[in-house]
C-alpha cells in the first residue's frame, strides 16, 4: 500500500481512491509498522487472528471513505487512529504506564506524520480533535454506540474466527450512520450482536487469555532484565518483541513455551489460589470487554430491540480475573 492510489478493501469489497495525502501517510514508517502488528494481539499464536494492524487500519478508511467520502480529515484521522499501538496491539497495553492512545498523539506531533500533515495543509491540531475522547464522530464516537473502527474489528474478526455469517458487503447495504454512530435494520443489528458476544467470549477463553497473560509476563521481565525501555519497546514490531524475547535468557524458554508447547498452559477464572498445588501459577485480568451496540433502525438499541441489548448486556457476566500456569 502507498504504491499506487486505489486499493480495494478485501473484508468489506470498498474500492477506496486514494487522496495525496493519504498515499503519502501510506508511505510513512508509522503506517508501514503497522503490517507487522497483529491486530488480535497474542492470540496470534493460539488462533487464525493473524491478520495486521493495518489491514484493520484500512478496513476502517474503506468504511469511512463509503459513509463520508469527502471527509477529508475523518478519512486521514482514520489512517492514523490506531498508529501508537504497542507490539501484538492491546496484549501489553497499561505496561510500565504505556498507553496506546497517548502515544499516537504524539507521534501525530513529530516526524514525519506531523511534516506530511502540514505539506497537505492539514492541522495536526485538527487531526488530534478528530481522535480525541470528546470526538462526535462516526470513526471514534465514544457515546457507547458502535462506531466504524469497532464495526471494522468485530466483523473483520469474526471472518477470522469463522463466526460472520452474513456477507460482509451485503451488510454493508444495510448500514447507515446516524448521529455520528452505526445504525442497521433489525436483521443486521442482531448479526452484529452476534459478532460482538462471539468476540467477547473470545477474549475471555483461553485461546486469548492463555496466551496474552504469558507475554504480559514476559514483557515485564524483559524490561526489568534488561537495557530496554518502555518508549523502546512500545515501537517495536511483533518480530521485534519476539526476537528480543529469545535474546534473554530469562524470557527465552517460556517464549519458546508459547509458541511451541502452548497445549501445557492451564487457564481458570478467578485469582490464583495460594495452596502449594500451583504454586507457579500467576494473574491475569482484562482490561475490558468492548460491547457497543448498534442503533436499530437509528433508535437506541434498548428501545428498538430490549431482546438483542440484553444479550449485550450478559456479557458483564464474564469472567474479567483469571490465572494461569504450565502443567
Amino acid at each position: 500500500m502507498g504504491r499506487t492510489a486505489t486499493f480495494t478493501d478485501p473484508l468489506w469489497r470498498i474500492p477506496v481512491r486514494l487522496n495525496p495525502v493519504e498515499v503519502a501517510l501510506l508511505r510513512t514508517e508509522p503506517l508501514r509498522r503497522l503490517h507487522f502488528v497483529a491486530h488480535g494481539g497474542a492470540s496470534t499464536v493460539s488462533t487464525l487472528q493473524s491478520y495486521s494492524r493495518l489491514e484493520h487500519t484500512l478496513g476502517v478508511l474503506a468504511l469511512v471513505a463509503h459513509f463520508r467520502p469527502e471527509d477529508e480529515l475523518l478519512r486521514v484521522a482514520a489512517l492514523l487512529h490506531d498508529i501508537g499501538h504497542l507490539p501484538l496491539s492491546h496484549t501489553i497495553e497499561g505496561i510500565s504506564g504505556l498507553d496506546h492512545h497517548a502515544i499516537g498523539l504524539q507521534l501525530l506531533r513529530t516526524d514525519p506524520i506531523r511534516t506530511v500533515l502540514e505539506n497537505h495543509g492539514i492541522r495536526t491540531e485538527a487531526v488530534t480533535a478528530a481522535l480525541g475522547k470528546q470526538s462526535h464522530s462516526p470513526l471514534t464516537n465514544p457515546s457507547g454506540v458502535l462506531n466504524l473502527d469497532h464495526l471494522d474489528s468485530f466483523v473483520r474478526s469474526g471472518r477470522a474466527a469463522g463466526r460472520l455469517g452474513t456477507d460482509p458487503a451485503v451488510m454493508l447495504r444495510r448500514l447507515d450512520i446516524r448521529d455520528a454512530a452505526v445504525s442497521a435494520d433489525r436483521p443486521t443489528a442482531a448479526s452484529l450482536v452476534d459478532l460482538i458476544c462471539g468476540e467477547a467470549r473470545l477474549h475471555t477463553s483461553w485461546d486469548s487469555v492463555g496466551p496474552a497473560s504469558v507475554v504480559r509476563r514476559l514483557a515485564c521481565h524483559l524490561l526489568d532484565s534488561t537495557t530496554l525501555t518502555p518508549a523502546r519497546l512500545a515501537r517495536m514490531t511483533d518480530p521485534q518483541l519476539w526476537s528480543a524475547f529469545d535474546s534473554c535468557a530469562i524470557t527465552e524458554p517460556e517464549s519458546a513455551m508459547v509458541r511451541y508447547e502452548l497445549h501445557r498452559l492451564q487457564v481458570k477464572t478467578g485469582p490464583a489460589p495460594r495452596d502449594r498445588a500451583v504454586c507457579n501459577a500467576w494473574n491475569f485480568s482484562l482490561r475490558k470487554i468492548y460491547s457497543s451496540a448498534p442503533l436499530v433502525e437509528g433508535q437506541r438499541m434498548e428501545v428498538a430491540a430490549p431482546e438483542l441489548a440484553a444479550e449485550l448486556d450478559a456479557l458483564r457476566a464474564l469472567p474479567t480475573t483469571f490465572h494461569a500456569w504450565w502443567s
